[in-house]
């Protein structure tokens, strides 16, 4: 049996990645949300936990065996070496739950992986296609604001200057869907749709 297609879904934040995956959804494709499951990973996966508490310290995590988001946030994302230390650990255990998830699917034409970081971690080159979903920059910053009221324009504007450029994202992509409001986003899905189920 030939093993399905796999197809990476990224964008930068606010761009729609989570709108246009939910469209696959409803189309009948199955979508992994990796930056879901590491998420789910780290509060769960007994060896990745034993192996974030090594390397950041007991405190990584409660009493309870709850993930210690602020001490890890505090201690983690300001050091760009620490934050690549973790990232160390966490990017192999989602590569084994995607794999075991990919079983679980073998039976689907084609699969889709949407995560924010498929270029920037190197999943790409685990994948056999990907689809960017692009918008300008203005209507990103105006979703992310709307949607996540806590972040400021500042904080926001830093998370995009982390992230690849647009234009390095688009000369990556297999495939772009223009979600900057000006075209239909259903359209261009289905007919992509259409285009993997034939690969």
């Amino acid at each position: 049996m030939t093993k399905p297609v796999l197809i990476g879904l990224t964008g930068g934040i606010g761009s729609g990645k989570t709108t246009v995956s939910k469209v696959f959804k409803s189309l009948g494709v199955p979508v992994y949300y990796a930056d879901d499951r590491a998420k789910w990973l780290m509060a769960n996966d007994e060896q990745l936990k034993g192996e974030i508490q090594e390397a950041f310290g007991a405190e990584s995590y409660d009493d309870e065996g709850n993930l210690n988001r602020g001490y890890l946030a505090e201690r983690v994302f300001p050091d760009q070496k620490q934050l690549s230390q973790l990232n160390a650990l966490v990017h192999p255990a989602v590569g084994r739950d995607f794999a075991a998830w990919v079983n679980e699917h073998r039976a689907q034409p084609y699969l889709l992986k949407e995560a924010a970081l498929i270029f920037e971690a190197g999943s790409y080159k685990s994948l056999d296609k990907v689809i960017v979903v692009t918008s300008p920059k203005e209507e990103r910053i105006k979703r992310v604001l709307l949607r996540d009221m806590q972040r400021s324009r500042e904080q926001v504007l830093a998370i995009i200057d982390k992230q690849l450029s647009e234009n390095e994202r688009k000369r990556r992509a297999d495939y772009l869907i223009d979600n900057s409001g000006k075209v239909l986003v259903i359209p261009q899905v289905m007919g992509l749709d259409q285009k993997l189920r034939a690969l």
